[in-house]
């Protein structure tokens, strides 16, 4: 004979008060996201709204979200009257040799360092690690004296190849990297694959959203990167972005709305590619933390 016991929902004020604790839990939660994306979109928003206003209205009280009338001689102004085209090519250069090698040579030495025993593995690792808690400025002198004597100064090389790798980039390769089934480079190797084909059509194709991460830091990294520059740029013409902008405001009056019409153009790159790779970001994010 078996007796069946029924569960029985959980009922009375204490199963009541966890259900109120929760949902004021929950609307906490809500009200302070709310907050942050309100903080975070306001001087977005004005950016945009005082790019298209004259001098005189951008610092009126109170303060006009939607101009009276679009005022677009900023914007003329800006292509027109200045290198901005210039500087925005130069950038947009930097920033995708910048990613492209950065995601290159950081992808095969995380690559090595996951998957391959090789002499000194561990401390070659360990090396790599403590460079990155370096602060740049640490550096900054004796690779500047470097690419002086290279001659590099006022050239593309100078944005690039100094942070052509990183100790972050390296690192997040290799975590990502020792998910890879080692089954699959035993199998390409039996096929006849070489190492470098393995690492081109095996690895690299399964690690889709971790090259969505990290070409994503990498490229915003490039494209705000405003300290390198100040020190390895004086030709107007090879600026970037960032290090031209505050030349816009004028020698006599600051012309806010002109800097602010640049730096709307400069945010539009980040954003499109940001939404464009949303999914694999995500993804990527999710799969760290899983490994994590």
């Amino acid at each position: 004979m078996t007796t069946s016991v029924q569960a029985t929902p959980a009922t009375g004020p204490r199963f009541s008060a966890i259900r109120i604790r929760n949902g004021f839990l929950v609307s906490l939660a809500n009200v302070l996201l709310l907050i942050g994306v309100v903080l975070a979109a306001v001087p977005f928003i004005y950016m945009i709204s005082a790019s298209f206003k004259p001098q005189n209205e951008i610092f009126t009280f109170p303060v006009q979200i939607i101009p009276k009338e679009p005022y677009l001689d900023n914007y003329i102004t800006l292509f027109g009257e200045t290198l901005y085209l210039r500087w925005f090519f130069n950038t947009a250069i930097v920033a995708v040799g910048r990613t492209a090698l950065s995601l290159f040579l950081c992808m095969l030495a995380g690559f090595a360092f996951a998957k391959y025993d090789f002499p000194f593995r561990r401390v070659l690792f360990i090396l790599v690690l403590a460079s990155f808690t370096l602060p740049f400025e640490v550096v900054l002198i004796p690779l500047y004296t470097m690419m002086v004597r290279l001659g590099w100064l006022n050239t593309y090389w100078v944005l690039i190849i100094p942070f052509a790798a990183s100790a972050f980039g390296i690192f997040l390769a290799r975590q990502y990297a020792l998910a890879l089934p080692t089954e699959l480079m035993e199998a390409a190797r039996i096929d006849g694959s070489s190492e470098l084909g393995i690492f081109f059509r095996i690895a690299l194709p399964n690690l889709r959203p971790a090259l969505a991460v990290m070409g994503i830091i990498f490229f915003q990294a490039s494209w705000n990167d405003f300290l390198w520059p100040l020190i390895v740029l004086n030709d107007s013409t090879m600026y970037v972005i960032n290090l031209a902008l505050p030349t816009l405001r004028g020698p006599y009056n600051d012309q806010y709305g002109l800097v602010l019409g640049g730096a709307v153009i400069a945010v539009i790159p980040i954003i499109i590619i940001f939404f464009a790779m949303q999914r694999y970001f995500i993804e990527g994010i999710m799969a760290g933390a899983l490994k994590g």
